[in-house]
């Protein structure tokens, strides 16, 4: 691929630097190259088809091999008989069968050399188209260092800029687009993070700071990191600017990581400075830097030792033109994630899928991760598997992170992108399209509208359940559903179910196992009477009274045992009473075994 083929060179010969004045070569519009890149990308597409026909070859030298193998047993089968006369015609078949053998073998290895060097030509002519827009990283950057030199003076500070891998190439669009952040990124250091030279000797530290710019190819990406020796970020001074704007509760915002702190400083004139100047604090212009950023399909990370340093780590990709990207299949249709968007893939199984207030989720690395249909989000109808498991990619970073289930996932390919027509306007969820290797059309996925739209239907209420009738009813597990508003006895009752091998579902209250026990198929709820919203005999009630559930099993744990709640909660049609004097983790599984038997089907 040509993003690849980028990745791995650090530039043999650094590109010669642009002239300029009479002798400076005419620069190509933007239109000629894109239809120059998409030309020599359609060679490459048409190159790959000569895969499947050099199969079809190769299946008929197969068919062909046993044809002859049928002529060579009738011939031996004609020479026992004696018959002179057909022994000769069966002869002479053997004969005429060789040329055609060598003729086959022949034409497939001539055609199997040509498909190499048609390959090799064609992706040869991407990669030269994409090297005309290639820059090296130098030409964006080279006013920096005296930038950071007179700024720093000006603010009676001593600073010097290192830059390493200037012969680095990039697009000569990103390039231009992402001056401006970097500028930000280095304005902010020098302001904000690196102290004076007198503070800088009392903290053990040389009186001349330093900011170090380093940009490299890996894998397959543009990898830019500024990192300083200043004073880095004071977290508790974020975690106090969050509660005083009133962003989290201070509970939440003590349970905050220290990356999830630094995330708040892509917010919006989220600054820790208490008085502004000419240039402000860090955190102004980082907001700045996130959009432009992500608008060119790239992240950025941030990282802070307090007292010895900061740290962004800036992914993009290599060229806008060539994009890395992930193929999956969503309602029998091929789409395309770029790589970069992709945080994993993985498969859940359905077991391990929860429900919680109509949501389902599942447990990856310690976090619980929202399940969501990629062919709801895309408006595409509702998808139902009886997969075992679910192909899913997660996108998102933090707490905006969601598992997209699709219908699989076909693999990375590298794609050249291709802008939609005008005429369609801004297509929800879409960016861009593009041809697969096999000529296949392609549209390219817009991650943050993907996200956008996610948190519209979470908003709405409106997410399909994805474990579907259909595969409930080849499950083995019997599914309960446990509703308690209380986390430590829900919990409890969850664990000791699972160990005993059902499989188990929860809710918060009466309102939420109403909602979750109508969305799914289950052989027995299990429900606490004092809840918020909706107690467990009104659960009861409405559950008797359905249509559809009438029939299904209930079961009424009590922790306050009042006979005028045991009298309501029969009296409501409960299948089994178990009070708080009685209970113990068998007399509950010797229960549950009363009314549903054994954990499995």
């Amino acid at each position: 691929a040509a993003g690849q083929r980028l990745a791995g060179e650090e530039t043999a010969a650094a590109a010669p630097a642009p002239r300029t004045g009479a002798n400076a070569p005419a620069k190509a519009p933007a239109q000629n190259f894109d239809k120059l890149l998409s030309l020599a990308s359609e060679s490459r597409i048409n190159a790959h088809q000569m895969h499947p026909f050099i199969g079809a070859l190769q299946r008929f030298k197969r068919n062909q091999s046993s044809l002859f193998s049928a002529i060579e047993q009738l011939h031996e089968a004609i020479a026992r008989s004696g018959d002179a006369g057909l022994m000769e015609k069966s002869l002479l078949a053997l004969q005429k069968t060789q040329p055609l053998k060598q003729f086959m073998l022949e034409h497939i290895a001539d055609t199997e050399t040509y498909e190499r060097r048609l390959l090799a030509v064609s992706q040869g002519m991407v990669d030269e188209v994409l090297a005309l827009r290639m820059r090296p990283f130098r030409d964006g950057i080279h006013a920096f260092p005296r930038m950071v030199r007179d700024l720093a003076r000006s603010l009676g500070k001593e600073v010097q800029l290192e830059i390493d891998g200037e012969d680095t190439l990039v697009d000569r669009d990103i390039l231009a687009k992402i001056e401006s952040p970097l500028n930000h990124m280095l304005r902010n250091a020098i302001d904000h993070g690196m102290e004076g030279p007198y503070e800088r000797i009392d903290a053990g530290k040389e009186a001349l700071g330093t900011i170090r710019m380093e940009a490299r190819h890996r894998a397959g990406m543009l990898s830019i990191e500024i990192s300083d020796d200043g004073r880095g970020v004071d977290l508790e001074k974020i975690r106090q600017s969050v509660i005083e704007r009133k962003m989290a509760s201070p509970a939440m915002a003590a349970a905050l990581s220290p990356g999830e702190l630094l995330e708040f400083l892509f917010l919006p004139a989220f600054s820790l400075k208490e008085k502004a100047n000419q240039l402000s604090g860090r955190g102004v212009g980082l907001d700045i830097v996130h959009e432009t950023i992500r608008q060119q399909n790239g992240t950025v990370r941030l990282e802070s030792e307090p007292g010895r340093g900061f740290r962004a780590l800036i992914t993009l990709p290599l060229t806008q033109s060539i994009v890395r990207a992930l193929v999956i299949d969503i309602q029998g249709e091929a789409y395309a994630i770029p790589i970069v968007k992709v945080e994993s893939v993985v498969r859940v199984p359905q077991s391990a899928i929860h429900t919680l207030e109509n949501k389902q989720f599942f447990e990856l690395k310690g976090e619980n991760l929202g399940l969501v249909s990629a062919a709801q989000v895309l408006e595409l109808g509702e998808s139902a598997s009886n997969a075992d498991d679910l192909p899913v990619v997660v996108i998102g970073r933090g707490k905006q992170s969601y598992a997209l289930v699709v219908d699989a996932i076909r693999g990375e390919q590298s794609l050249a992108v291709q802008a939609i027509d005008p005429i369609f306007g801004k297509m929800r969820d879409i960016s861009a399209a593009a041809l697969l290797d096999n000529g296949e059309p392609v549209l390219i996925l817009d991650v943050p509208d993907l996200l956008l739209s996610i948190d519209k239907l979470l908003h709405e209420g409106g997410l399909h359940q994805l474990a579907q009738a259909g595969h409930a009813q080849q499950r083995r597990a019997k599914r309960i559903l446990v509703v308690d508003d209380s986390l430590t006895v829900r919990e409890m009752e969850r664990k000791l179910l699972l160990a005993r091998g059902f499989d188990v579902d929860v809710a918060i209250d009466g309102i939420d196992g109403w909602n979750v026990v109508r969305s799914g198929e289950y052989d027995l709820v299990i429900t606490d009477v004092d809840m918020p919203r909706m107690d467990g005999i009104e659960l009861v009630s409405l559950i008797k009274k359905d249509l559809h559930l009438h029939k299904l099993p209930v079961m009424i744990v009590s922790y306050k045992d009042r006979p005028e709640d045991r009298a309501r909660g029969l009296s409501a049609g409960a299948d089994y009473y178990l009070t708080k004097g009685s209970f113990h983790d068998e007399t509950l599984l010797d229960a549950v075994a009363d009314l549903i038997g054994d954990a499995r089907l």
